[in-house]
């Protein structure tokens, strides 16, 4: 199925909302602005998930995305992260 470019920033949103329930994501969803401020400043090639622990040391590393993008498996290691704390 393919869809437009939104054109507009509550048309990114809906996208975006509809993209976290039909994956059944139960982590925060964010969305950039129109201009894509923040993924310039952040962006990286390739895309990853982590976890980053709050010593500062990675607690997951996700595989490279978009296929590598693994929602279940960062749940998981959060779970444990947060069992262990």
């Amino acid at each position: 199925m393919l869809y437009e470019q939104p054109t507009s920033l509550e048309a990114r949103t809906e996208l975006a909302n509809t993209c976290a329930l039909r994956l059944d994501l139960s982590i925060p969803t964010l969305v950039d602005d129109m201009t894509n401020s923040t993924d310039a400043k952040y962006y990286a090639l390739p895309d990853r998930l982590y976890l980053v622990r709050r010593d500062g040391r990675i607690a997951y590393r996700g595989g490279p995305g978009p296929f590598g993008f693994v929602s279940a498996e960062l749940e998981q290691a959060v779970v444990r992260y947060l069992a262990e704390e």
